[in-house]
């Protein structure tokens, strides 16, 4: 059963529901770190939000074929449980330490230990640490984006032909060190402390379970400045013009300053996946990039009606550069 999506008390859901669901998935993270067993009490809440989301997803879709079962559902959980939860993991731990994973390189780096402004009050700290982390998260997916090399393993993500709650953390393992390597690294080298890297993981993780939400919800002004559903549908589009933008993990700074954001004035994509083929079934997925063949399967090739229609939105492009030209140069003389 769904709401009608035509009435005030939708619409007043819809505007409200991501900030909501995001401050409540912030509020019982701190309070589970707070707590002897941060990070178990932090699953609690992650899981909790999970829960909430899939809810609203049945009440109110944004795409209801979303709804259907696509096979992929024991697929999804075990890569989340895999990739997720083994970093999430190793991220707590190695916070205990933060200089540890530049041991390499502590000759050379040892003086920048005391860079970060720990005097900040740790909401800046936060803040800061977020924008440090999404430089190297955005760096990360774009080249997975540009790169097959990278792209083999990335494409398990794009995949899907649907998006909702559970594919949230569907990540080949190889895909997920990459990220986690360019977006964490930065802040062990500036010396960040250990509550800033678990509030960042926070943020992640809760973001990361919105921007795949099959829910209808409207960000308005959240669009310019997170990752918001609405953004990142475009990023899973088939097309390349739409997929290979917004990059960002949970800010859009980077995609804003490098021009790779896009939200066109238009509903956003439900027509998503990728051209090539990625193997059914957990195990085959894991073991699908290494293999001459399974790299030929993942790229693929593109259908020839994506041709088509790649051409003719580069052509409409091209008609209405030429046709603003003249007004233009009119008003430059």
């Amino acid at each position: 059963m769904t709401f009608q999506n035509s009435s005030r008390f939708y619409a007043a859901v819809s505007s409200l529901l991501w900030p909501a669901i995001f401050c409540a998935g912030l509020t019982g993270s701190y309070f589970a770190f707070q707590s002897h067993m941060q990070l178990l009490w932090f699953n609690v809440v992650y899981l909790s939000i999970v829960a909430t989301i899939a809810l609203f997803e049945r009440l109110m879709p944004y795409e209801e074929t979303w709804l259907e079962r696509d096979g992929e559902t024991f697929s999804n959980i075990a890569h989340t449980l895999l990739s997720k939860g083994s970093v999430q993991i190793a991220a707590v731990i190695g916070t205990s330490f933060p200089m540890a994973v530049a041991t390499v390189a502590q000759p050379f780096l040892s003086h920048q230990a005391h860079v970060w402004p720990e005097q900040w009050p740790l909401a800046f700290q936060v803040v800061l640490g977020l924008i440090i982390a999404e430089f190297g998260l955005y760096v990360a997916h774009r080249l997975a984006h540009e790169y097959l090399s990278l792209w083999r393993f990335h494409a398990l993500h794009h995949s899907v032909e649907r998006l909702w709650v559970i594919n949230t953390g569907r990540f080949h393992i190889i895909d997920s060190l990459f990220k986690i390597a360019l977006g964490q690294i930065p802040l062990y080298l500036f010396g960040a402390p250990l509550p800033v890297f678990l509030w960042v993981g926070a943020v992640t993780a809760f973001v990361g379970l919105l921007t795949h939400c099959n829910i209808d919800v409207r960000t308005g002004p959240l669009d310019w400045i997170l990752s918001t559903p609405r953004l990142h549908r475009w990023h899973h589009s088939k097309l390349l013009a739409e997929g290979n933008t917004n990059y960002g993990e949970n800010l859009v700074i980077w995609d804003q300053i490098l021009g790779t954001y896009y939200n066109p004035p238009r509903p956003s994509s439900t027509d998503i996946g990728i051209s090539g083929k990625v193997a059914k079934g957990f195990l085959a997925q894991l073991v699908q990039p290494f293999s001459t063949r399974g790299r030929r399967q993942i790229i693929g090739k593109k259908p020839k009606e994506l041709v088509a229609k790649e051409e003719l939105a580069a052509r409409k492009a091209a008609l209405r550069k030429q046709a603003d030209e003249p007004i233009r140069k009119r008003a430059e003389g």
